[in-house]
């Protein structure tokens, strides 16, 4: 469905010149969600734009359907009114001067000409009942709330029906209960639609839970792209192992040879002996660095452990975090809550769970 191809684009300011965009390269099949993830300045809007044709990249391929909207060598760049794709943005950009209806019909009259006025009342009937405003249809837009506008800005992008839905980080207005019951929502939606969806954001929990495929960006490359449930147990660098789940790097050691590729290794640690991961052939004694989920961790087991100190302690309902020193190490470890020791206690920790990453 989507196609990106060694895009580039650089931003100018005079004399200065900043890539925002190094040669990515990306395919999203028909109905598939992906996730753009990453720090601030990584370049994930900018590629957005660029798919949206709200920037003009300096070279590469943009194809959406099989048409080329974007090519830097053919000098093709379709205007973005032309690309059959609903966006929205991050602040949902509502006209507070419209109601409800008029804030979701808006697009019709542009992209479906053809319409007649009771088609048009027809159609935003529909796209109102799909996100649950239907009852609401002649309230003033800025009487809404922040979920309700949410939601007006999702059912615009969609009346026309769009090969390509694009979210601009959609859900970083929102308290976190509604963005929790959102993030649920927009899945559902999008899925019942099958449209074939890009999201922006810099929230794993959102990237992880909504994606079919997640793109982790870093100073315009992609780093890894992969299913979400791959990318947050089998990381490939240290910057995507601290980014996505906030993995704890612990030196390792290899135990046997392992000639192999993407298999099951065995290496000692400061914490006992762990089978884990690794994408490449290993030697014995070799050193590199172990990704621990912080839930790989136990507390207080007697054997293969190293002692340390709880230095922080953060609730979080069922589950609680520890910050916990051992040595030279500080590491985040994630234990239930009715297992939690106090702040300065004493403990034995092991890594317990097969579910880690060697990297390098």
């Amino acid at each position: 469905m989507i196609a990106i191809q060694d895009l580039h684009h650089v931003y100018r300011d005079g004399p200065t010149a900043h890539a925002a965009l190094r040669g990515v390269s990306v395919e999203v099949a028909a109905g598939e969600f992906l996730a753009l993830l990453g720090p601030s300045g990584c370049g994930k809007t900018t590629l957005l734009r660029c798919i949206a044709g709200l920037a003009e990249p300096e070279s590469g391929t943009i194809r959406i359907d099989g048409e080329t909207v974007y090519s830097g060598r053919e000098r093709i760049n379709v205007p973005a009114r032309a690309r059959d794709i609903g966006m929205v943005f991050q602040s949902y950009a509502i006209w507070p001067h419209m109601t409800v209806a008029q804030n979701a019909a808006f697009p019709l009259p542009y992209r479906r000409p053809e319409l007649t006025a009771a088609e048009v009342r027809e159609h935003t009937d529909e796209v109102l009942r799909l996100v649950h405003l239907e009852t609401l249809a002649d309230r003033p837009a800025p009487a809404l709330s922040g979920g309700q506008q949410q939601r007006l800005a999702l059912a615009r992008a969609l009346i026309s029906k769009p090969k390509v839905l694009l979210l601009d980080e959609p859900l970083s207005n929102l308290d976190a209960r509604l963005r929790e019951e959102m993030r649920f929502e927009l899945r559902g939606l999008t899925r019942r639609l099958g449209v074939t969806t890009i999201l922006v954001t810099h929230e794993q929990a959102e990237a992880l839970s909504l994606a079919d495929v997640v793109a982790v960006m870093d100073e315009g490359r992609f780093m890894q792209i992969s299913s979400p449930r791959e990318l947050y147990e089998r990381p490939q660098t240290e910057f995507i192992a601290g980014f996505v789940g906030r993995a704890n790097l612990v030196p390792a050691d290899v135990v046997e040879a392992f000639g192999g590729t993407d298999g099951r290794i065995v290496v000692a640690t400061p914490f006992g002996i762990v089978e884990c991961a690794t994408r490449r052939p290993r030697s014995a004694g070799e050193r590199a660095m172990l990704a621990v989920p912080p839930e790989a961790f136990a507390l207080k087991a007697p054997d293969d452990a190293a002692e340390g100190t709880v230095e922080g302690v953060a609730f979080l309902g069922d589950a609680t975090d520890l910050v916990v020193r051992v040595a030279e190490l500080t590491l985040v470890v994630k234990v239930p809550t009715s297992q939690a020791p106090a702040l300065g206690e004493r403990v034995a920790v092991c890594i317990t769970s097969g579910s880690c990453m060697l990297l390098g």
